[in-house]
């Protein structure tokens, strides 16, 4: 019996991963605990439009740890992955700071899933959240997300290229689309 304490935390550790929770409408409940999942990457005033869409902000971008354990292994995602990205304000001015910018309020979350039996077009799909939503019905194939995220990421309908880390991995692994702008 020398293995069954071993073979009780691996048990343990698969049942703490959180998976996408779904209500009867079919909206994604707003994942509790995205704060503690792994850290991938932060950006600053990114957008995909040529022109200026308001002031900048900082999206901090996480992963479901289970998810993120799957990807070192593999350079892919595995079916119920989630990500999240939060939207925050960047301000300037604040305590002692006299320059740069740092990030405040909450604006936005914004949670992308795997799941290719629910998301039959590509397999993956895009919520928004606002600061205290709780739920939220797929974006969809109208807005766009799909159709900008397969072309443009560089790994599956993510985009990797942004993650200096996950890059290095997609990269060793063959993952990366050739097609992908990095």
């Amino acid at each position: 019996m020398k293995f069954a304490a071993p073979l009780f935390l691996l048990a343990s550790a698969a049942l703490l991963a959180e998976q996408p929770a779904f209500d009867k409408d079919g909206q994604l409940q707003r994942p509790a605990n995205y704060r503690e999942w792994i850290y991938l990457s932060s950006g600053l005033g990114m957008q995909y439009a040529d022109t200026a869409q308001g002031p900048q902000t900082f999206t901090n971008v996480f992963a479901e740890p289970t998810a993120y354990r799957e990807f070192l292994k593999s350079g892919k995602w595995p079916e119920g992955t989630m990500l999240a990205m939060e939207v925050r304000k960047s301000e300037t001015k604040g305590s002692i700071n006299k320059g740069g910018s740092f990030q405040s309020d909450l604006l936005a979350l914004e949670v992308t899933v795997k799941d290719s039996k629910r998301f039959k077009a590509d397999g993956w799909d895009y919520f928004g959240f606002g600061p205290k939503v709780q739920a939220a019905k797929a974006i969809g194939q109208q807005g766009g997300c799909n159709a900008c995220h397969n072309k443009n990421g560089a790994v599956e309908n993510t985009f990797v290229q942004f993650y200096p880390s996950l890059l290095e991995v997609a990269r060793a692994k063959g993952t990366v689309k050739k097609t992908a702008a990095e």
